[in-house]
């Protein structure tokens, strides 16, 4: 039997090295695409109406990395953003990697608990932030974990709760009056700093620093404990951006709405990143998700890609307004986050003219992408799998004992190669939990592989229900139930139960208009799924607990399910 007969029956595969990796840094990369490119459109603010052409965008990066250099910003330094998609952000992600700083992308959903231990774990000796975001003042918060911030001049701040703060940076706007704004650099000011240091600085700045230094601190969002500080290297960011690109075909012509948040990978990697390595265009709708802001910056820019977690993609086609945008001009773009409803991909694909829409799958831990649908793929295949390795990615799915599966069985989904992360900062007990030593990452994603190695993710290990010893895998239901014609969305968890341990429990958004029950829903189950997947319990909701990125926070939906349904005690029973 030959080698590759022996390989084609188990879950492993690793992807074509095509096109080769970059050995650059973020800022070789993006100077790349400002030599070969320097009147192309490189970012357009809508909301900000603030347009860059990438000489122009290069030079503002470039201004802001001297002004860290003024500030005294050294190589290796945490510098924090705490804001949403603002052009400033986008420039301080390039400038920070310019200066080798590396760069801590702070969730604009944070509160002062989340804010505190994310500058202090990090050591954050600079904050860039805006005033707020929904409800939350960002400066009143900051000012209450540090009530030294209020007194002094800007960069002398000295705290014993942050002990490394000096810096705070105030972007999007004018700078709010009292006591806190006078110890607040204001952007305009900071970028003009930058004219007190040389440009020879800066290149000798630049001539120290190699891609594979860390340059971005993301903390993944768990549903217990502390948030790890997944970080991140140039090589990391640079080649996750290059490669997807490429599966997206995307070119200098190519302008991309990011309507996703900055903070995560999905936006400074798979938006700016991808951006800059193929040459095309970033354009920012609006601050933060606006359904209507992203439908007008698509015509009105006539973008031709456009990313998005399924919760996005819903809203759009879902408005009001949708029919009255011209939308022919999108051909691509990236559905991610969370995994993607059948039918939603192919409204998308129909509706919106994303005919070169691709699925993407990955972890912060990843960089992010580890597998992803190209352009090519049969639209079968886009709208049931979340593609075939990257290229230079190596992926395995593993039972409990850590052995290879069979194709087409489940197990966990696990990958090796230059995306992986290096390691969680300041936590080696976590980082040797995810990390083994062969240098594979453990994704806890349930998923399985085919014969032509495209794989399915089917559900979080924590996440599968085990009712009276069945295991079962939300998703399944999940699919099965996006085929109801009332049903716009829904979500599937495990509850509490003191016969079976746990029952089926399903979070039901309808279409508008549509009229349906509880018993509607079980009807439409039975004989056509197994009698112990029919959902017990049903909810019908307009919405579902999720971070500000989209994912969908289903630990939430337990809590209130629990509370709700009066199963307390039965969830005392299980967990004792």
């Amino acid at each position: 039997m030959s080698v590759q007969a022996v390989k084609s029956k188990t879950s492993y595969a690793s992807g074509v090295g095509r096109p080769p990796l970059w050995g650059r840094t973020i800022g070789m990369a993006l100077d790349h695409a400002a030599s070969l490119y320097p009147d192309q459109p490189a970012l357009i603010s809508c909301h900000q109406q603030i347009r860059y052409k990438y000489r122009d965008f290069v030079s503002e990066v470039e201004q802001a990395a001297r002004g860290f250099l003024h500030l005294g910003i050294q190589k290796g330094d945490r510098v924090g953003i705490w804001a949403t998609n603002y052009a400033e952000w986008a420039i301080t992600q390039f400038a920070t990697a310019k200066v080798g700083a590396i760069l801590v992308t702070i969730n604009p959903a944070y509160r002062a608990a989340e804010l505190e231990f994310a500058l202090r774990q990090s050591e954050c000796s600079t904050l860039v932030l805006m005033q707020g975001f929904r409800d939350c003042d960002y400066v009143e918060t900051l000012a209450s974990i540090c009530p030294e911030f209020g007194s002094g001049r800007p960069g002398e701040l000295d705290s014993p709760r942050l002990p490394f703060l000096r810096n705070v940076i105030f972007v999007g706007g004018a700078i709010p009056a009292g006591a806190c704004g006078r110890t607040m650099f204001a952007w305009n000011d900071f970028i003009e700093m930058g004219r007190r240091e040389p440009l020879e600085a800066l290149r000798a700045r630049e001539a120290t620093l190699d891609f594979d230094d860390p340059i971005n601190i993301q903390y993944t969002s768990g549903t217990t404990g502390f948030p790890k500080g997944a970080m991140l290297s140039h090589h990391n960011i640079v080649n996750n951006g290059l490669l997807v690109g490429a599966a997206m075909k995307l070119s200098p012509e190519d302008r991309l709405a990011i309507p996703v948040p900055f903070y995560h990978c999905f936006g400074m990697v798979l938006g700016n990143m991808v951006s800059v390595a193929s040459g095309a265009a970033m354009v920012l709708p609006a601050p933060h998700f606006n359904a209507l802001a992203t439908l007008q910056a698509v015509q009105a820019e006539r973008c031709t890609a456009l990313h998005g977690v399924p919760t996005m993609f819903i809203a759009e086609l879902e408005h009001p307004e949708f029919k009255r945008f011209d939308l022919s001009s999108l051909r691509t773009g990236i559905m991610a986050g969370s995994p993607c409803p059948i039918e939603v991909m192919k409204r998308v694909v129909n509706e919106m003219h994303c005919s070169d829409m691709t699925i993407a799958y990955g972890l912060t831990e990843t960089s992010p992408v580890v597998t992803q649908t190209t352009t090519d793929d049969p639209i079968e295949l886009r709208v049931s799998t979340v593609g075939k390795p990257m290229p230079h990615t190596e992926i395995k799915i593993i039972d409990l004992e850590g052995r290879i599966v069979p194709r087409g069985e489940q197990g966990e989904l696990c990958a090796r190669g230059y995306m992986i992360m290096k390691g969680y900062y300041k936590n080696q007990e976590a980082t040797r939990a995810a990390l083994d030593d062969a240098g594979w990452f453990h994704s806890g994603d349930m998923a399985t592989m085919d014969e032509n190695g495209y794989c399915r993710i089917t559900g979080r290990l924590k996440d599968m229900i085990c009712r009276g010893g069945e295991n079962i895998y939300p998703r399944e239901i999940e699919e099965f139930l996006y085929a109801h014609p009332a049903i716009s969305d829904v979500q599937v968890i495990g509850v509490p139960d003191v016969k079976y341990v746990e029952q089926v429990a399903a979070w039901i958004k309808l279409k508008e208009g549509a009229v349906c029950d509880a018993d509607d829903i079980r009807n439409f189950c039975k004989g056509r799924i197994a009698d112990f997947k029919v959902p017990r319990h049903v909810k019908f909701v307009d919405s579902f607990p999720m971070t500000v990125t989209g994912k969908i926070q289903k630990f939430k939906m337990r809590e209130i399910s629990i509370q709700e349904w009066g199963l307390e005690a039965a969830a005392q029973i299980v967990t004792a």
